[in-house]
């Protein structure tokens, strides 16, 4: 809708223009030597021919093709009814440092208790988090991606998804006839991203689960402001000893095939600002660099000229 008004409002605008042109040349041009009261009222007509010209060229320059829509609407090439293919995520996969919580059911508690760490109040090198009614404790990936399990000792879980580790525990139980029929639960405790820039809440935020986009966690920031560049959003992330950062366009649908829309352990997002909050900074540059401050001064400077050329001409 927007789009459309502004074209019709320039189409309308350049009509009026050209027909006040139209009607200094060929109307109001004399043709011959006319009486001194004649000229004297040609002379105004032709005056206020101008001033049409130059109001017709600010109204242009006022309702000319606006960035604002180009600038803040997300997924700008995606049409009615569009399908897109979507890209499976098996969710973030545990990585050194991080801390999990590993819970064994069985239809026996005892059993499935010599198994478990809740209900410590201390655990060596253990990390506790509140969940309601007790205190669940978590597992630290040490540096080579090992965690130390209750009896069964190292498990490596470094490059898997919950879903694995939950396996590879209840294999290991199975295969050494410790405990059958188990059922196990694994949960990340320190999946966090951090929002930064333009967003209207930046900070950190845990995720619950183990999956969660790049739109998600700028809701999860109370979305982009007004100021925030929708193709400018980067993504720093570290793995493997590197660091990665990723450009994503938000107003292009290609960023569901960006390795960087599903986020992960300690991702940082960050919103740059656009020009209109950049120049903020500076004493009054949000002012010289307003629409309506050019459209205004072209419009008196035309009009001052085009008045001394009238005058000049008598």
């Amino acid at each position: 809708m927007i789009p459309k008004l502004n074209r019709f409002c320039r189409k309308l605008f350049w009509f009026f223009g050209v027909f006040a042109v139209f009607l200094q040349i060929h109307i109001y041009a004399p043709t011959g030597p006319l009486p001194e009261g004649r000229q004297e009222n040609e002379r105004m007509k032709k005056t206020i021919a101008r001033i049409l010209v130059c109001a017709a060229a600010a109204l242009v320059a006022a309702c000319g093709p606006s960035k604002t829509y180009q600038n803040i609407n997300y997924m700008q090439d995606i049409t009615e009814d569009t399908v897109l293919s979507m890209k499976s995520s098996e969710g973030i996969l545990v990585q050194p440092k991080d801390m999990i919580s590993i819970v064994v059911s069985h239809r026996d508690p005892e059993l499935a208790a010599m198994f478990n760490l809740t209900n410590v109040s201390y655990q060596a090198g253990g990390e506790t988090r509140n969940t309601g009614n007790y205190r669940l404790m978590g597992y630290s990936v040490d540096n080579h991606g090992d965690i130390d399990f209750p009896i069964l000792g190292k498990l490596h879980v470094a490059g898997m998804n919950r879903w694995a580790v939950a396996q590879t525990v209840k294999d290991e139980l199975e295969s050494r006839n410790l405990l059958r029929d188990a059922v196990v639960s694994v949960e990340f405790m320190n999946f966090q991203v951090s929002v930064i820039g333009e967003v209207v809440r930046p900070g950190t935020y845990t995720v619950s689960g183990d999956k969660i986009n790049i739109l998600e966690a700028l809701s999860l920031a109370g979305d982009m402001t007004i100021f925030g560049r929708r193709d400018n959003v980067t993504v720093t992330r570290e793995e493997n000893g590197k660091r990665h950062i990723y450009v994503l366009d938000l107003r292009n649908s290609a960023i569901y095939d960006s390795p960087a829309y599903y986020l992960r352990q300690n991702d940082i997002i960050y919103v740059t600002p656009n020009k209109v909050r950049a120049g903020q900074s500076t004493i009054n540059e949000n002012n010289f660099r307003s629409v309506s401050f050019w459209t205004s001064l072209s419009a008196t400077a035309l009009t001052v000229i085009n008045l001394i050329i009238t005058i000049t001409k008598k």
